[in-house]
């Protein structure tokens, strides 16, 4: 076998070493999972041995799920139901073997173990993790479109109870090694590298080669479905998860069916029900878009899809970031955890060392959860300078400035940073929306000039814009990729335009929400079908979160750069009388709604600048459904509308970084695959047939590219027509 290895000792217990070959990380390959059945057949039939302690040869972690590309490609090659079925079964069927076998079974699991890794262990009668708090044990499945397919749904309810089976499946969420403990899901946490020893205890110790459901006293903790208890949980469960999903995501109500149906019939019943649903949930449009996007186009963006070929690989070592609010804070603080020195320069040393000091309690957090040690903690805050003083600047191989968005000012610290800067060194703008081209001409280097958009809290949003300026060189992209990558962040490369790619296009969703406003819609009934989508938030709420006083500055600055052509947004004058009053959105507490209670509250006084007349057919049944899908549409149609135009303008050229820079970036509907997916599965033809509709009803702001009628006219793709970019 290819990727495990068996190893029986004196004692008759053999150490079954899970190692693919060529990989940083054990994933379930198709090639693994012909190998499981095998592994379990020698356990089974090799009287030599008299238990197994299954671990990892990695050093990385256990086993980070299936290889989803691999994995899907494989279950539905042979194109047919029962074929898809047969494929999906071979998995849940050996691992049902192992669980059968006769022999006590240990999983001593040495790192994290997501997904189809942590069912594997599920599978195994006892289970050990070490000690690390960087380890992860979840079954993440749902974040892809998926559900657990590897016998989660059946093994977890019946280990730890349904409610909290279901709530962490129906949000992908992960336990640290202590938490798996207390929640049942190990039964022992050990100090690291005694994994092995102490599984093999377990085993001469008289391990039980059962698991509790099929013991024949066993009942299922916290009841079934018609134990009280039990019925209670699937009544709210349902309420729940459409709550969090809105109906958009196919897995979370097959999660859901797979359970209820599962948990009341013996688990070998209920493996073959999860598989039924498996395979149907991964044949939807939903489950093909999701995979595609946020785990094949990752991956490959994560790995330096897009990099120019040809140009020496770079390691940041020292990186100055100018502006130390928020967005600066953060960067010095990601930069910071991936060991790269940082210069924080500030007008003053206060605003400098609050800046720092954005790090230190992000650090002290970790630490006081054990996730850092304290000297990697003191070695990390060692690495950032707060200072006022550019001649600290000397010496960094890339500047990223990240002031307020004023031409002047960015110009300046330009200047003053430039003259500091070795030849060769990149100076990346942290601008939203300003062109990269025109904030170059502050730059008596441009060829190494570029726009580097990090999105807020940087700590926590994966995804980095990189925008190319007319004269930005291919080593200053490069190097800008090598950056963002040793960060550990998702890049995606788009040309420069007003807005870019991401900014430009999530302001059309604002600005629909806003069109909405001023026709007369309830602004209750706005985000409630804005989140209906599947936006993270409404159309409003977001505006509060972006602050409504950047998006009045935005306007401003927009129509004295454009003059004459510049064409007012709907709802442009309740922005500017909102602002104007004190309503800055959430930063103070007051936009949209009111922060000042708990919950928030719609703002009182919108209705006076925004009064609501738009209340026929918001009754009950079909009329009222149909009008709630309409502004639905509007919504993600008019976001899509927008990416269409910035690939005709060759903003944007790759459909990997259109999709997953939207949903990474604003929150496009994930359940969608991304705005070009979306296009794509509904159909270029009936895309420009909606669109022309809307475009009549709503005004030009519908109106779609001639790129797009072609394209439709050819009954072509957007994933078919341009292929992604090459590796480098």
């Amino acid at each position: 076998m290819e990727n495990f290895k068996i190893d029986v000792d004196a004692d008759g217990i053999a150490t079954v070493t899970f190692d693919v070959p060529g990989r940083s990380m054990n994933t379930l390959t198709s090639s693994v999972m012909a190998e499981i059945p095998q592994v379990v057949e020698r356990i089974r039939t090799d009287e030599a041995i008299k238990g197994v302690v299954l671990t990892s040869g990695k050093d990385t972690g256990f086993c980070a799920g299936a290889d989803l590309g691999d994995m899907a490609g494989g279950m539905l090659a042979g194109g047919g139901l029962q074929e898809a079925y047969d494929a999906g079964w071979r998995l849940n069927g050996a691992l049902r073997e192992l669980e059968t076998c006769g022999k006590p079974v240990a999983a001593a699991i040495n790192g994290l173990a997501l997904g189809g890794g942590l069912e594997l262990t599920l599978a195994c009668h006892y289970r050990v993790v070490g000690d690390d708090s960087k380890i992860q044990l979840g079954l993440p499945e749902i974040k892809v479109g998926l559900f657990p397919g590897g016998g989660g749904t059946q093994r977890l309810p019946r280990l730890i109870g349904v409610q909290a089976a279901l709530m962490q499946m129906s949000e992908g969420k992960s336990w640290r090694p202590a938490e798996a403990k207390a929640a049942g899901v190990v039964h022992e946490v050990v100090a690291e590298g005694q994994e092995v020893e102490a599984a093999k205890a377990w085993i001469k110790g008289g391990g039980k080669a059962q698991q509790p459901w099929d013991d024949k006293g066993f009942k299922l903790p916290g009841g079934g479905p018609y134990h009280p208890a039990g019925m209670q949980v699937f009544v709210m469960g349902n309420a729940m998860l459409r709550k969090q999903s809105y109906g958009n995501y196919p897995a979370v109500l097959n999660l859901m069916k797979s359970v209820y149906e599962g948990v009341q019939v013996p688990i070998e019943a209920g493996l073959r029900i999860e598989t039924r649903y498996f395979i149907k949930t991964l044949m939807t449009p939903q489950a093909r878009a999701m995979i595609r996007s946020l785990f094949l186009s990752k991956q490959e963006l994560d790995k330096g899809a897009v990099r120019p070929a040809g140009v020496p690989k770079s390691d940041a070592k020292k990186v100055a970031v100018l502006g130390a609010g928020m967005m600066g804070a953060g960067i010095a603080y990601v930069q910071a955890m991936a060991g790269i020195e940082t210069v924080l320069i500030d007008q003053t040393q206060e605003a400098a060392d609050k800046g720092k000091q954005y790090a230190v309690d992000l650090i002290e957090k970790r630490v006081s959860r054990g996730q850092m040690t304290r000297e990697k903690a003191d070695a990390t805050l060692a690495l950032i300078t707060p200072t006022t003083d550019y001649a600290l600047v000397k010496g960094s191989d890339l500047v990223v400035e990240a002031v307020f968005e004023s031409r002047e000012i960015k110009a300046d610290v330009t200047r003053k940073a430039e003259a500091q800067l070795e030849p060769g060194a990149v100076f990346g703008s942290n601008t939203s929306t300003l062109p990269i081209t025109g904030l170059a001409e502050a730059s008596v280097r441009p060829e190494d000039f570029i726009g580097i958009h990090f999105f807020s809290p940087v700590d926590k949003m994966m995804l980095v814009e990189i925008i190319m300026g007319e004269k930005t060189g291919q080593a200053a992209l490069a190097k800008a990729l090598d950056y963002v990558l040793k960060i550990k962040k998702t890049p995606i490369v788009v040309n420069d335009s007003r807005g870019f790619y991401t900014s430009r296009c999530f302001s059309t969703y604002l600005i629909e929400g806003m069109a909405m406003l001023e026709e007369g819609y309830a602004p209750a009934l706005i985000d409630n079908v804005g989140r209906m989508t599947g936006m993270p938030r409404g159309p409003l709420e977001m505006h509060d979160d972006v602050a409504l006083d950047l998006s009045y500055k935005i306007a401003k600055q927009t129509q004295a750069d454009l003059g004459d052509k510049y064409v007012p947004n709907p709802g442009q004058d309740i922005v500017a009388r909102m602002v104007e009053g004190g309503r800055y959105g959430r930063k103070n507490g007051m936009g949209f709604y009111d922060y000042s209670t708990k919950p928030k509250r719609l703002w009182e006084g919108l209705s006076e600048l925004a009064p609501v007349t738009k209340t026929e057919g918001f009754g009950e049944g079909v009329e009222a459904a149909t009008h709630v899908e309409e502004l639905k549409t509007r919504l993600l149609y008019r976001q899509a509308v927008e990416v269409a135009r910035c690939w005709e303008e060759g903003v944007i050229d790759d459909p990997r970084e259109a999709d997953l820079g939207a949903i990474l970036g604003w929150g496009f509907a994930p359940w969608t695959g991304g705005p070009v997916s979306m296009m794509d599965e509904i159909g270029l033809k009936t895309f420009v047939e909606t669109c022309n509709r809307l475009a009549e009803q709503y005004g030009d702001r519908f109106k779609v590219p001639q790129l797009l009628r072609d394209m439709a006219a050819r009954g072509e793709t957007f994933y078919g027509r341009f292929a992604p970019k090459k590796a480098a």
